[in-house]
């Protein structure tokens, strides 16, 4: 198996996570491990690393490439399960949290794994090869549920026209290819919108989204690696589409609330103090150098928090 990734956005996740070397750092997203190597190389043998990942193919990458550190640890694991891996392993809290929201390289040109619409692959979309898949999702759900998740979680405004034509399509024969799926989307948008972008991205993002359940296992993640994070411990995350990066920009900003009495109270009385503080106001994008040799890193997002020492009630 090559599990080929190329890790975005590398040299600033290290600049900004700020590591010591005696620290604990958490790398909620192994993949092939291109972080997590970077981030074991800046530790001392009193340093420690977790590494997880709910893909089995990307454990098993991960293992082998960070198999030369005694002080690194790679999981099967979801990263919204954070807090128990944490209570497992006698972490009490941890320096850094990194967490890479993106598709692998592997998984998208991997036509097995079934994520792509440029080839035809069984519909598949699991990251962790197990439960519900696309093609389950597509063959069963109503039309009024398809269009819903392809709207709400693809930003498709050609929704309900997709989600017909599905419909129409499985009568006939269920859809249980890429490909199948690739074709009724694409003769669902009218022609003149096909020619400036693959009409497919937004349907296939959406059902990769539902199948995986991404935005709970987000929200559950966030919370648990912010908790996790010792004072002036630092959370990075990397976003690729706008919907994620508007729940990690808010979650953020929420971290960095402090009082919130109505506007007309002459002083505080909630005693609310923030509990982190951006480190960077706007999120950090890919230069042209990196743009130039990877092309996946154009939509990319890193936004990191910095902890402070105050637990509000």
């Amino acid at each position: 198996m090559n599990f080929r990734h190329i890790p975005v956005l590398l040299d600033q996740c290290i600049r900004e996570l700020n590591i010591n070397p005696d620290g604990v750092y958490i790398d909620c997203t192994a993949g092939g491990g291109g972080h997590s190597s970077a981030i074991a190389a800046k530790l001392s043998q009193k340093g420690r690393l977790i590494a997880l990942d709910r893909d089995p193919d990307a454990v098993r990458a991960a293992s082998e490439k960070l198999a030369v550190y005694d002080n690194v640890q790679v999981i099967h694991r979801n990263y919204s399960e954070l807090d128990s891996v944490l209570s497992e392993l006698g972490i009490a809290e941890t320096d850094g949290v990194l967490m890479d929201l993106g598709v692998s390289s592997y998984q998208l040109d991997e036509e097995s794994r079934g994520f792509s619409y440029h080839g035809d692959a069984r519909l598949d979309m699991r990251m962790s090869r197990a439960g519900l898949s696309a093609a389950d999702i597509v063959n069963t759900y109503s039309e009024q549920q398809l269009a819903n998740i392809i709207f709400e979680f693809g930003e498709e405004k050609f929704s309900r026209r997709i989600a017909s034509n599905i419909v129409r399509t499985r009568e006939i024969n269920p859809v249980l290819t890429t490909g199948q799926l690739a074709d009724i989307v694409r003769e669902s948008i009218p022609q003149k919108l096909r020619r400036d972008k693959n009409p497919c991205k937004k349907t296939f993002q959406a059902l990769r989204i539902a199948v995986n359940s991404e935005f709970d296992h987000l929200y559950a993640g966030l919370d648990k690696a912010f908790a996790s994070l010792k004072p002036n411990g630092r959370l990075a995350v990397i976003t690729f589409h706008s919907l994620e990066d508007r729940i990690v920009k808010k979650k953020f900003a929420e971290w960095c609330r402090g009082c919130v009495c109505p506007p007309d109270f002459p002083q505080c009385v909630c005693g609310r103090k923030p509990q982190g503080s951006l480190v960077n106001r706007k999120p950090i994008e890919a230069d042209q150098n990196e743009l130039e040799c990877n092309n996946r890193s154009r939509s990319a997002k890193l936004r990191v928090i910095e902890r402070s020492g105050y637990v509000n009630g």
